[in-house]
């Protein structure tokens, strides 16, 4: 089973996939690219009073990118994939960005 990325948006579903063959990401690199995003976006942290947590910085993220974002870049998606499964340690992650859950 290849390593995948589901992110939930209500009813609308994105499956991000990180590159073939490609070496799996550092946790450092994927921290720097997450927040690079996290800036670019403009995003706000769920909890503006205490540590942002990287599930929170994946949901945040996932939101102002948008299933619109996501499906018309696949950089991105590849790109996004690669961050969120080195940062969780896992090959098989799912972003609820609704209900802001993440599980792997």
């Amino acid at each position: 089973m290849s390593a995948s990325v589901r992110l939930s948006f209500g009813p609308a579903e994105v499956i991000c996939h990180p590159p073939e063959g490609a070496a799996p990401d550092s946790v450092e690199n994927a921290r720097r690219w997450l927040d690079e995003q996290f800036t670019a976006y403009e995003c706000e942290p769920l909890n503006p009073l205490g540590k942002v947590l990287t599930k929170d910085k994946l949901i945040v993220l996932a939101e102002a990118i948008g299933v619109r974002g996501f499906e018309a870049d696949a950089a991105l998606r590849q790109a996004f994939a690669r961050a969120a499964i080195a940062m969780l340690g896992s090959d098989s992650v799912h972003i609820d960005v609704d209900a802001r859950k993440v599980s792997f």
